[in-house]
């Protein structure tokens, strides 16, 4: 179990997925810059968090909550959480009692994102971390969950199985122990870096990789010289 001191933020599992590099630039360095891919996904989320709760009949959409867990050593806030109201039949071991409304509640984490799906698991990551937290603060289990896309404007069901699971929880061990490292890992040039809004701190073509500092250097001033000549 972790201490409050200790917890991680939750976003922090989407960094570090994407890139190590990255994730230590933001969450080791304090190195942020904003551009057109982060701009436009903080507005989606402020807009995700414009209300507090809201409810629909059968639907109670809560925005903004605060997630914890002390045996992941995270926390942070989701953007949505649905509960639905539960048939008698269904509700054994699977909602929750919410104050001020009678009844069992089935959560379901929405997390939004700017963009269009992406080809790796990040998302899907982020969005399981969520969902245990929020099944360690219930204590109901959390079988599913919501990626809200904004380019497409449409929602993918997201199966939270044991293999995701899995991957997430090895992937928060593996964030814990870049934290206690407090070493930034050195740059590598790959095709995302051109999305990633800290390229221009990072600089990958020129730290990246296997270079030869000696040899970069010698041909910098070798082409500095001609142009002056």
């Amino acid at each position: 179990m972790f201490t409050e001191d200790k917890l991680l933020p939750i976003s922090a599992l989407q960094h570090l997925s994407f890139c190590e590099r990255q994730w230590a630039l933001i969450h080791l360095e304090g190195v942020w810059e904003e551009n057109q891919l982060t701009a436009e996904g903080h507005q989606l989320h402020d807009r995700a968090h414009e209300d507090e709760t809201e409810v629909r009949g059968n639907l109670i959409i809560a925005r903004g909550l605060r997630l914890r867990s002390l045996r992941l050593g995270l926390s942070g806030k989701a953007d949505v959480i649905e509960f639905h109201r539960l048939a008698d039949a269904e509700a054994k071991g699977a909602g929750v009692n919410l104050e001020g409304v009678s009844g069992l509640w089935k959560p379901l984490i929405v997390e939004y994102k700017h963009g269009k799906p992406k080809l790796d698991r990040c998302d899907e990551v982020q969005l399981c971390a969520q969902a245990l937290c929020l099944e360690e603060m219930l204590a109901v289990p959390i079988p599913a969950g919501v990626l809200f896309y904004g380019q497409p404007k449409r929602r993918y069901d997201v199966l939270l199985d044991e293999t995701l699971r899995q991957e997430t929880e090895s992937l928060i061990a593996h964030l814990h122990e870049m934290s206690e490292s407090e070493q930034t890992p050195s740059a590598e040039h790959t095709q995302k870096c051109r999305s990633c809004s800290l390229i221009e701190v990072c600089l990958p073509k020129v730290t990246g990789g296997q270079k030869d500092v000696h040899k970069y250097l010698s041909r910098v001033i070798a082409e500095t010289e001609a142009n002056t000549q």
